[in-house]
């Protein structure tokens, strides 16, 4: 064999050879934004809630209520940003149905719509309140301790941004 073709057959199978040393494509994002927008009767329950309870509270084009309590500096999450967040779950009756105040990661694009949408609009070190209806959140699906068709809150505070 001769050089031109050692260096051709070396060419073509390069990429098979080393791929190893290349990053994984299963490594990419494959999450994307959610147009899901929370219907009217939901949208009417949740905002009596909120303007009994939470009067500065921001109804997003989605259909879910927000409060910002601190912006935050920096960087803002992006649907495949892993964030690093505190937070408390409520029913809208008052019951406490999940906490992390030591800090949990996870991928944006896994969470339900509700924080999709509403973490972006902080910063990193910022705090806000989020009154999620169901088709944002859990929908008609019972999960764990949250029957199916809840409105849902969030105290959440974005720690890190990645």
């Amino acid at each position: 064999m001769n050089k031109k073709q050692l260096f051709l057959i070396a060419a073509v199978l390069s990429p098979f050879l080393f791929s190893s040393c290349r990053k994984a494509s299963a490594d990419a994002c494959t999450y994307t934004e959610s147009t899901l927008v929370a219907p009217a009767s939901e949208v009417a329950t949740l905002q009596a809630y909120v303007a009994a309870t939470h009067p500065a509270a921001i109804q997003h084009p989605s259909g879910f209520f927000y409060e910002i309590t601190t912006q935050g500096t920096g960087a803002s999450p992006a649907i495949c940003s892993n964030v690093l967040v505190k937070y408390t779950g409520y029913l809208l009756n008052g019951t406490k149905f999940d906490e992390n105040q030591t800090g949990a990661s996870f991928v944006l694009g896994q969470l339900i719509v509700g924080w999709q949408k509403g973490l972006p609009l902080l910063k990193k070190g910022g705090t806000m309140n989020l009154f999620i209806p169901p088709s944002l959140g859990y929908g008609a699906n019972t999960v764990g301790v949250i029957p199916g068709n809840s409105n849902l809150i969030f105290v959440i505070q974005l720690i890190d941004v990645q």
